[in-house]
């Protein structure tokens, strides 16, 4: 928690908020469904619903019992509006029934894929639940294509469960961090299997963009207060917003990649942060991998493939997997794809150059390693270096600093694409996933020029 940000001690807890009450990202907050909204401080930190709905207002609290939740809508002078969408991850109900699908969180690239609430056993479409319904009505009017449409659409604040030691015990449950307000970027229907059972369902997934006042890295919630006066216009409850949430009122979703929370300094990461967090299920998904692998490692080049082809199209790009080079002479290049990019109307191909290397998890890729990929880069052309190790923290830097076109697929990101291309492929079956490389790997290699993959 921000503790330097945030008076505990605030003078004014019992009358109308007429300073900053700022939340910041990654603050820590208490979240107690009976808690008084009197209370600014909840066992020595910030009280949720004290910060969402100080008593002084007289209005209901907003709630986090469900994962998508929302308050009454206030009829305002221009219309009837949503003052907000509260949406709460719960990462240690990943993978279960309540929450058959993981959440994927990039708050330093101002990221987050979010899923829906429809489960395995909700009958009908997915917009039949109450979170969802809510979701695809604020997804109308996030790609609103008038600035009246995005004034009165409803910002999504972020939170996550997180577990809080104190008095040396682990507690679960009871509080949440604010990972800060999101624009609905993307919304797409999708098909999710349940893990337990093997049956597949239909739901919805978003890709939101996190914002955050940059002064700040947060947000005013004057300016939900603001949301939730009735007798003020959506415009005129803009008085108090994050700066980058204004710009996009003006101008729309062009100004999305201008205004996503970046943090620069993340941009470099250390071993462990790339590596599953030890003793982690997905630690035991990359301990498999690289035993699978080791002695006949070939194979892991097309597992790398499909990684690759898994975590770029992730982030909306249109890709087609081409082949693998022959294993002899391959000049630093192992496999090849093709990126489409524009519109389906208005696009051009790209050629994208992969190497994969199945290593220790405890081992490092050293420039020299990146180095042969960049060195066999065109104008124009991307690479993807896929491993189950990581990467060193120098070869990071030459990237950065060189400005090369290179996407680093480190061993933590490896095991969570494997984890989830096992879910929806193979039924969970990690075994049957990586036999399947070993089925397929002759049939994928081939003798062609990379430039050649355009023409597919």
């Amino acid at each position: 928690m921000n503790d330097d940000h945030v008076d505990l001690q605030w003078p004014n807890a019992g009358a109308l908020p007429d300073e900053p009450r700022q939340v910041f990202v990654h603050d820590e907050l208490r979240y107690a469904q009976g808690a008084s909204q009197d209370d600014v401080e909840l066992d020595g930190l910030v009280n949720y619903h004290w910060l969402t709905s100080p008593a002084a207002f007289g209005r209901p609290k907003v709630m986090l019992e469900a994962g998508i939740n929302s308050p009454a809508k206030v009829a305002g002078p221009d219309g009837v509006r949503r003052a907000l969408i509260a949406i709460r991850s719960s990462p240690w109900k990943a993978g279960h029934e309540t929450n058959p699908w993981h959440d994927e969180f990039d708050l330093d690239h101002g990221h987050v894929r979010y899923f829906g609430d429809h489960k395995p056993t909700t009958v009908g479409l997915p917009g039949a639940t109450t979170g969802n319904r809510l979701l695809l009505e604020a997804a109308q009017l996030h790609a609103g294509t008038t600035r009246q449409d995005r004034a009165l659409a409803p910002p999504l604040l972020v939170f996550r469960s997180i577990t809080v030691h104190r008095d040396g015990r682990a507690h679960v449950k009871g509080h949440v961090e604010f990972c800060g307000a999101a624009i609905i970027e993307r919304l797409e229907h999708v098909v999710q299997r349940d893990p337990d059972t093997g049956r597949s369902f239909p739901n919805i997934a978003l890709d939101l963009a996190i914002v955050a006042d940059p002064a700040i890295d947060g947000i005013d919630m004057r300016w939900i207060d603001d949301r939730r006066d009735e007798t003020l216009s959506a415009e005129a409850a803009l008085r108090h917003a994050p700066s980058p949430w204004q710009r996009w009122v003006r101008q729309g979703r062009v100004a999305i990649p201008g205004i996503r929370r970046r943090v620069l300094a993340s941009t470099v990461k250390t071993a462990s942060e790339q590596q599953p967090p030890p003793g982690s299920q997905l630690a035991a998904v990359l301990e498999k991998v690289y035993t699978f692998y080791d002695g006949r490692k070939h194979a892991f080049e097309l597992l790398a493939s499909r990684v690759a082809s898994e975590v770029l199209r992730e982030s909306g790009a249109r890709y087609k997997e081409g082949w693998l080079s022959r294993s002899s002479g391959d000049g630093g290049v192992d496999f090849i794809g093709r990126i489409d990019m524009g519109s389906l109307s208005a696009s051009t191909p790209v050629v994208v150059l992969g190497q994969a290397k199945c290593i220790l998890p405890s081992s490092s890729i050293s420039p020299e390693q990146v180095a042969r990929v960049v060195a066999r880069l065109r104008r124009g052309w991307i690479g993807v270096y896929v491993t189950t190790g990581s990467f060193s923290k120098q070869a990071q830097i030459e990237i950065i600093d060189d400005q090369y076109p290179v996407v680093l697929v480190s061993g933590g990101t490896l095991a969570e694409t494997v984890h989830r291309m096992a879910q929806s492929s193979h039924g969970g079956d990690l075994d049957a996933l990586l036999e399947s490389t070993l089925d397929q790997y002759a049939g994928a290699v081939t003798h062609r020029r990379p430039e050649e993959v355009l023409s597919m």
